[in-house]
């Protein structure tokens, strides 16, 4: 089971854990509500994860510019 990182955002690949014994606590997941999990994390039909998260790029932009949070992705 591998955990694949891809920007919500641009859709960047931002890399992938392949480490089947990582906890939900060592990933960050418990900090996380269950809202947040079920928007943030879905189960791949080869029985992988992919983590919905914000690469470094997207967050600048976010930060530089608030009013692009209305937005679902920045880069068209």
């Amino acid at each position: 089971m591998a955990y694949h990182y891809q920007c919500r955002h641009c859709q960047t690949a931002m890399g992938t854990i392949d480490e089947p014994l990582l906890s939900a606590e060592q990933l960050g997941f418990h900090a996380l509500t269950s809202e947040e999990r079920q928007e943030m994390i879905r189960l791949s039909e080869t029985g992988d994860y992919q983590v919905q998260a914000i690469c470094e790029d997207c967050q600048e932009a976010l930060e530089r510019n608030p009013d692009l949070h209305q937005n679902d992705y920045l880069i068209q």
